[in-house]
C-alpha cells in the first residue's frame, strides 16, 4: 500500500532519484530508517523542481511517519518514562532519525527569513507532532508532558512566594490574598501575542496555578499605548501579525500556546507523578475570571473559551478573523459552539462575525456586562463572591464540565490534525496575501 501510495502521488518527474525510490515499508525500523534517510538527503541536493520535489518528501515522511512515529517517540523517551517538551522532542528526532525533521543550524537559517521567503522546512514538524499525537498512548503522553510548569515557572516559584509577584518580559503575575492576577504585557502590539510573550505568559499561568495559598486566578490584558486606545486596557490582541509576517513567529508557536499556556488554563498544571485524569489525584487547577476590556481578538477570544466567569464592559467585543488571517483559530473550532452554537462559531470563524459582548451572542460567552469604567470594583465583588462561597465546589465542577466536553482524547485527536494543517497554513501563499491585502504588513517596519 506504501509503494502504490508513492506511486499515486509521483508529479511527471524526469528524475531518476525519484522514479526509482522504493517506499515500501519493510517494518524494520533500523533497516527502513536509512533508506528512508538517505533518500531525504538525497533529495535536498536536488536544484531543480524543488516545489515539486518537497512535496514528494512530505509525502514519503508522512508515509514513514504513519508506521513508525510512536518508535521514534518511545525511543526519545524512553517507552514514555521520560517527559520531553515539544522543542527538545522535535529536535531530538532528526537526531534519531537523519533529516526527518529541521536541524536547529537549518531553523536559524529559517528563522532569519521573512515569512514569504522561507522554505517551509517547519512543516516537517508539523508532520511529526501530528503523526504522534495521533497515537493514542504517545499523544496522551505527550499532552501531560506540555501540561508540566515550565522550567522559568519553576526558577522564579520561590520569588514569588516570597514576594508575591514577579516581574517576567511580557507577562507578569501578583498575588493579593486569596486571588492570582496575571498580566499580558505587550501594550506596544495593543496585548497581541508573539515569541517574547509565549514563554513567560505560561510561566506567569504556571506560578498562578502552582500558589497553594490563592483560591481563584484572573486573566487580564495590560493598558495600551497605542493612540486610538490610549489610556485602555485590551483583554488580547491575538498574534503579532507583523511579527508572523516579517517571519518572527515559529511554527511550534502555535503547537507550545495551545498545548501549554491556554491548556493549563482549561485543565491546570499535571505532576509527572499521575496522568492528567487520573480521578483520585486531580490536576493543580483553580477557577479563572476573565476581564474583557475592549476587545479580544483571535487568541484572545481563544482564551475567554476556558475561562470560568468573564466580565465584559460594554462596548467591548469579540471576533476570530480566520478567514481573514489564513490559519486556524488555536481550539476555537473546538469550543466556540459549545457557547453559541455550531451556526454562529461557523459564521465567527469562516465568515468574520464581530460578537459583541452586550449582544444576544455575547451573552452567550460572557457572564456580566458592566457599564465602562467600572472593571476593577466589579472584578473585586465576583473574586469576593467566589472565594466567600469557596472554590473546591468551582474546581471540581469545572472538572466535571470538562470530563464531558472535552476529555484529553478529544484534545488530542484535535491537536493531531491541527498540528498537521496548521502547518500548511503557516506556510501558505494565501496567508502571506491575506496579511499584505487586509494587515498591510508589507509596510510595517521590522523591529
Amino acid at each position: 500500500m506504501n509503494s502504490k501510495l508513492y506511486k499515486d502521488h509521483l508529479s511527471k518527474l524526469n528524475n531518476k532519484l525519484i522514479n526509482d525510490f522504493d517506499a515500501r515499508i519493510s517494518n524494520d525500523f533500523e533497516k527502513d530508517k536509512i533508506i528512508y534517510s538517505n533518500f531525504w538527503k538525497n533529495c535536498t541536493k536536488e536544484n531543480s523542481n524543488k516545489k515539486e520535489i518537497r512535496g514528494i518528501i512530505e509525502i514519503t515522511k508522512k508515509i514513514f511517519l504513519q508506521n513508525y512515529s510512536a518508535n521514534i517517540y518511545n525511543k526519545i523517551t524512553n517507552n514514555r518514562n521520560k517527559f520531553i517538551k515539544i522543542d527538545e522532542l522535535v529536535s531530538t528526532a532528526n537526531k534519531i532519525v537523519p533529516y526527518l525533521t529541521p536541524t536547529k543550524a537549518e531553523l536559524q537559517r529559517e528563522n532569519k527569513k521573512f515569512l514569504k521567503d522561507k522554505e517551509g522546512i517547519e512543516t516537517d514538524q508539523g508532520l511529526f507532532l501530528s503523526s504522534v499525537l495521533s497515537n493514542k498512548l504517545e499523544g496522551n503522553h505527550l499532552c501531560h508532558s506540555m501540561l508540566l510548569p515550565t522550567e522559568l515557572a519553576l526558577e522564579k516559584e520561590e520569588e514569588f512566594t516570597k514576594t508575591n509577584k514577579v516581574q517576567f518580559d511580557g507577562a507578569s503575575v501578583e498575588k493579593f490574598g486569596k486571588h492570582v492576577i496575571v498580566t499580558l504585557e505587550n501594550g506596544e502590539y495593543l496585548n497581541a501575542e508573539d515569541e517574547r510573550t509565549l514563554i513567560p505568559l505560561e510561566a506567569a499561568i504556571d506560578l498562578a496555578l502552582l500558589d497553594k495559598n490563592s483560591d481563584i486566578a484572573v486573566l487580564r490584558g495590560e493598558t495600551v499605548r497605542h493612540a486610538k486606545y490610549k489610556g485602555l486596557r485590551t483583554f488580547g490582541a491575538g498574534i503579532n501579525l507583523t511579527h508572523l509576517y516579517q517571519g518572527q513567529i515559529s511554527f511550534l508557536w502555535y503547537i507550545k500556546r495551545d498545548m501549554g499556556a491556554v491548556n493549563k488554563v482549561f485543565r491546570g498544571l499535571a505532576s509527572k507523578y499521575y496522568g492528567p485524569e487520573e480521578s483520585l489525584f486531580p490536576l493543580q487547577e483553580k477557577p479563572w475570571i476573565a476581564t474583557l476590556d475592549t476587545f479580544a481578538i483571535g487568541g484572545g477570544c481563544q482564551y475567554l473559551l476556558v475561562m470560568d466567569h468573564i466580565i465584559a464592559e460594554k462596548g467591548s467585543y469579540m471576533t476570530l478573523p480566520a478567514r481573514k488571517e489564513g490559519i486556524i483559530p488555536g481550539m476555537a473550532n473546538l469550543r466556540l459552539w459549545r457557547f453559541t452554537g455550531d451556526r454562529i462559531a461557523r459564521q465567527a470563524i469562516q465568515n468574520g462575525l464581530t460578537i459583541h459582548s452586550d449582544s444576544t451572542e455575547g451573552k452567550l460567552i460572557c457572564d456580566e456586562i458592566i457599564e465602562k469604567g467600572t472593571m476593577d470594583e466589579k472584578l473585586l465583588k465576583t473574586i469576593d463572591a467566589y472565594t466567600n462561597s469557596g472554590v473546591v465546589g468551582s474546581a471540581s465542577n469545572r472538572r466535571a464540565f470538562r470530563i464531558g466536553q472535552e476529555p484529553l482524547d478529544t484534545f488530542r485527536k484535535y491537536m493531531s490534525a491541527y498540528c498537521h494543517d496548521q502547518a500548511y497554513c503557516h506556510f501558505s501563499d494565501a496567508l502571506i496575501k491575506n496579511l499584505e491585502h487586509y494587515w498591510n504588513a508589507a509596510s510595517r517596519p521590522v523591529k
